[in-house]
This record gives C-alpha cells, sequence and structure tokens, in this order.
C-alpha cells in the first residue's frame, strides 16, 4: 500500500538517488520520524543501502557532513554501522526538493545493515535473565564507541554540538526548555528549574575528563542498535555530539528507570561496558544524576515537538524525573 507519507517523499528520494548513482534502484519507504528514511536496492547487484532525508533546520551541512566522516571513522576501528557513500562527484549530501511539503532537505546514502531492533527483542522476551544479556550487549557496543571516540582527532572542520553543561541544562538546552512543557503542575516546573540550576552547577564543577567525555552517540538506546545472530551494529547517529559518556549509558536506561527490573538492566549494561571499557567508580556514581538530566532532555524533546502523539509512557517518566529531582543528592 502507498502511503501518503510516501507519496509526498518519493520523488524527493528518486532525486536523491539519481544524484548518487542510482537512478534505477528499486526504492521502499520505510519510516516518517525525525527524518525519512527510505531503503534502495541496487538492481543491477542487489546491494541494498538506507536513504535518509534530513530534517530541516536541525543540522546545517558541515554538522551533517562531520556526522558521516565519525560514521566512517567508527566502521573502519571495527565498530558496525551503516557505511556512509559519496556521490559520483564526491558529495557527502544532495539538497532536493520535496514539493508537496515546500521543503528543502539534505539527502544521505548509506550502505543498509541487516538485523532486527534490539529494542524489539528486548521487549517479546520473557526471561528477564535473557532481557538482561541483551543489554550486557548494549552496554559493550557502546562502549566500543567511546574507545574509538576518546583515541579519535576529528579533522579540521569537523563540527557537531556539544551536549555540555549549557546544551544539556542552559538557557536554551539544545533538546528544548523542559521546564516549560504542558505535562507539568506548577509545583513541579519550580522543582525542576531549580534542580536544573543545581545540576548545571555540579557538570561545571565535574568538568570533562577526557577519559569520560568525547563524542558520543547521545541516543544509543536499544531501539538504535540492530542485532543479527552475533553481530551488532549502532545505527541513526543523528543526536551525536560532544558529551559525557554517562549521557550515552542513562540514554540506553532511562526507559527502564521505573521498571522493576532496572537494576538488573543497569547492572548488565554495565557489566558488558566494563568487559569492553574502564570506567571509574567515582564517574559511575554520576550516573543515576544523568539518568535524571535525560529525563529532563526527553520531556523538552516532546515539548519541541507539539505536533506529535504524546506517548503515555512520558507521565510516568516525568514523575520519575520529579521524585528523582525532590531527593536529589549530588556526588560531584
Amino acid at each position: 500500500m502507498t502511503t501518503a507519507e510516501e507519496l509526498a517523499y518519493a520523488p524527493a528520494a528518486r532525486q536523491a538517488l539519481v544524484a548518487f548513482g542510482l537512478p534505477d534502484a528499486e526504492l521502499a519507504f520505510v519510516q516518517l520520524a525525525e527524518n525519512v528514511t527510505f531503503r534502495a536496492v541496487d538492481r543491477r547487484d542487489g546491494s541494498r543501502f538506507v536513504l535518509r532525508l534530513h530534517r530541516p533546520s536541525y543540522h546545517d551541512l558541515p554538522a551533517l557532513k562531520s556526522e558521516h566522516v565519525w560514521t566512517r571513522a567508527l566502521v573502519q576501528a571495527g565498530v558496525m554501522a551503516p557505511e556512509p557513500l559519496l556521490t559520483p562527484g564526491g558529495d557527502s549530501f544532495v539538497q532536493v526538493d520535496v514539493a508537496a511539503m515546500g521543503e528543502r532537505r539534505w539527502a544521505g546514502l548509506a550502505h543498509w545493515v541487516e538485523g532486527e531492533l534490539l529494542g524489539d527483542v528486548i521487549a517479546r522476551e520473557t526471561d528477564k535473565a535473557a532481557s538482561a544479556w541483551h543489554f550486557a550487549r548494549l552496554g559493550a557496543i557502546m562502549a566500543a564507541v567511546h574507545n574509538q571516540a576518546t583515541g579519535w582527532v576529528p579533522p579540521a572542520g569537523f563540527r557537531r554540538h556539544a551536549l555540555d553543561a549549557d546544551g544539556l541544562l542552559g538557557p536554551d538546552p539544545f533538546w528544548g526548555r523542559f521546564w516549560d512543557s504542558g505535562i507539568l503542575s506548577p509545583a513541579e516546573r519550580r522543582l525542576l528549574l531549580a534542580t536544573r540550576d543545581i545540576v548545571h552547577a555540579a557538570l561545571v564543577r565535574y568538568g570533562k575528563p577526557a577519559s569520560v567525555f568525547s563524542l558520543i552517540h547521545a541516543d544509543l538506546h536499544a531501539r538504535n542498535v540492530l542485532v543479527d545472530g552475533a553481530k551488532a551494529a549502532v545505527i541513526d547517529f543523528d543526536d551525536s555530539a560532544f558529551g559525557w559518556h554517562q549521557y550515552d549509558l542513562a540514554a540506553a536506561l532511562v526507559s527502564y528507570a521505573h521498571q522493576p527490573e532496572f537494576a538488573l538492566f543497569r547492572d548488565a549494561c554495565l557489566e558488558g561496558y566494563r568487559s569492553v571499557r574502564a570506567i571509574g567508580e567515582a564517574d559511575l556514581a554520576l550516573l543515576p544524576m544523568f539518568v535524571m538530566i535525560r529525563g529532563m532532555a526527553l520531556i523538552g524533546w516532546y515539548h519541541q515537538r507539539p505536533e506529535l502523539p504524546f506517548p503515555t509512557r512520558m507521565t510516568a517518566l516525568k514523575d520519575y524525573v520529579c521524585d528523582r529531582a525532590a531527593v536529589l543528592e549530588l556526588p560531584c
């Protein structure tokens, strides 16, 4: 069935495929989320690709190119990820017109990665021990990303935003002013504003130790990992930024923070992480704070996007964030 989204964006996707030297490729709509995603198949040899039409006004061209530069470096370091491709003229991205929406978007192409979303695997798992094993896999691949990032020097001109104290908790956080969300009561808003100031100061005091501050994925939860047997691949680097490694861990864990199995999943994720990369106890002591910060960021993300349906799970997350803020004890 052809969807309205496919009808709106397929002509722009075709325009991009021509620019990438694949004018006759088969094209299939995958999803409309932050970006518009298509799968393309080269009729000549069956090669499969992922084509993304990037949302307007989120990243400029230098930032998009930098995302691809890092992704290529990760692949070269042995981390499985969709390896970006260039046009015959050597361009990472091409600009296409989405006439039906009155938009212009940057389009990028990468090799398709086979697999199932780890989040779907966990969701249908009934054995909690097996679920914990999946979190260990997630922790291990996250640590591999951090190993590459801390040992890699970005080239001149590399540009990504920073999820530092200001990027997370400044006057205009990158993911939105969470304290203005309509799901907060006046008392909750006052609580989160006060907590924002306290935690911002704590992050400034903590600083940016080279062992735990580098490029991060910044959205490395189980639905951004594909698994295929023993293989695991990281996808969707759209939010990648300079930030703390604990924030990546928080992104993986926050959706489970109010569930009874949280401690089991957290410990498994950390065990998997530490099987690949060391992280100090003093740094890990900040993880509960970062889980709360990630919850705040998600509240801000939805506040910035009122056109999206509001998930019912956000109410539970908001309650968790406010509960944590009310009893906050800072280790730094």
